[in-house]
């Protein structure tokens, strides 16, 4: 079995973690984890633009995070799973709720699990629900873990 894993590091996505790491899966499964690094956006007026190296500071503290977060996930996996799952790491550059899917169908996945921020209402309209839009046009099946304090 092919499980796509997409975390961001937050406690919503810890929750599909442990989902993963805490589950009897098919011996000879794989876990891809990956998170996705989102462009930068800069909102700027005309008369003032950031500097080269504001933004490329920007993109280095964005690609450590996610190296780190996806790391101690596969850790935990791996200690919880042993030999049973095979991990594997890595970080995607784009927009998350295009990214995840594309990954999952070029991968072959045959699960996706990511976590749910639990946004509602303007804060959903603001910031859109990735995973809804994920589950939405997904051509697998789709997992949303919760954690009670996301909600």
């Amino acid at each position: 079995m092919k499980i796509l894993l997409a975390i961001d590091g937050s406690t919503c996505s810890d929750a599909a973690v442990q989902e993963v790491a805490s589950r009897p899966w098919p011996r000879g499964s794989e876990v891809r984890i990956i998170s996705v690094i989102e462009p930068a956006l800069m909102p700027t007026v005309e008369s003032w633009v950031p500097p080269d190296e504001y933004i490329e500071s920007l993109e280095r503290t964005s690609e450590a995070q996610a190296q780190n977060v996806v790391s101690k996930a596969a850790d935990r996996i791996h200690n919880a799973q042993g030999d049973n799952l095979r991990v594997i790491a890595q970080i995607i550059r784009g927009h998350a709720k295009h990214e995840i899917n594309a990954e999952a169908e070029d991968w072959g996945a045959d699960l996706i699990l990511m976590g749910s921020h639990g946004y509602r209402g303007l804060t959903k309209l603001w910031l859109g629900s990735v995973s809804q839009a994920v589950a939405s046009n997904a051509k697998c099946s789709v997992e949303i873990a919760r954690d009670r304090r996301c909600v």
